[in-house]
């Protein structure tokens, strides 16, 4: 859907105001460590990734230590992924 389509009276200006506050927030909460819940769409979090041994295309010969870090996670909600399996049919 394009902002064109959205007839609610809203600029698309005001739109876009609104998607970036939540993103930041959504950001915010998730560099926090919270998990962020939208009800039958997702469910945002994040997780520790171990550190772990790599290697280099380049040069397969030699080990690359990957260190630990954060990264976030999706996990599809139950309404959404009933939705995209009706529209892949």
């Amino acid at each position: 859907m394009v902002c064109a389509q959205l007839d609610n009276g809203c600029t698309q200006v005001e739109v876009l105001e609104v998607i970036q506050k939540t993103v930041d927030s959504i950001t915010e909460a998730l560099g926090n460590g919270d998990t962020v819940v939208f009800r039958n769409f997702g469910t945002f979090y994040a997780k520790e990734v171990k550190p772990k041994v790599g290697r280099n295309p380049k040069n397969p010969g030699k080990d690359v230590p990957i260190p630990a870090r954060t990264v976030v996670k999706f996990k599809v909600g139950k309404n959404l992924k009933e939705v995209v399996a009706k529209a892949s049919k």
